[in-house]
């Protein structure tokens, strides 16, 4: 057998304060170009980073460049659940969290149920979801 594609959840919240310790190093531009590099080191198995603003817009995306740039605030999954802005609501009284909705795997490309850790630094929520 391989090696698994499938991250664990303290995989996903290692990624995501390796990706705050480069933010705070680098800046916040060469931090998002390594983020963005899909072929980079924080894209590892099933996971990735993205940033969000506090207004819902995508300020990176390790999978989905298309999302860049994008107001994701009034996303809702197909349960109900606007992930982004729960993570707002969260970050608002607690420096990180788990926010679980239904996203694309990015491997086995069908929606699956994901648990997305933040990290709040400054203004922008930093975050690597895991898939369960």
């Amino acid at each position: 057998m391989g090696k698994s594609l499938i991250a664990t959840s303290d995989e996903a919240k290692a990624l995501g304060d390796k990706a705050v310790a480069l933010i705070q190093e680098s800046g916040q531009e060469k931090a998002f170009a390594a983020f963005n590099d899909t072929a980079g080191d924080f894209v590892m198995k099933d996971l990735y980073i993205f940033v969000v603003d506090m207004s819902g817009a995508i300020l990176a995306h390790g999978a989905t460049a298309s999302l860049i740039g994008k107001d994701m605030m009034g996303f809702q999954d197909s349960t109900g659940k606007y992930p982004i802005k729960d993570m707002m609501e969260m970050a608002k009284t607690q420096s990180e969290g788990w926010v679980d909705y239904k996203w694309p795997n990015p491997i086995t490309k069908s929606i699956g149920n994901k648990s997305t850790y933040f990290r709040k630094v400054g203004d922008i929520l930093v975050c690597c979801g895991v898939y369960k």
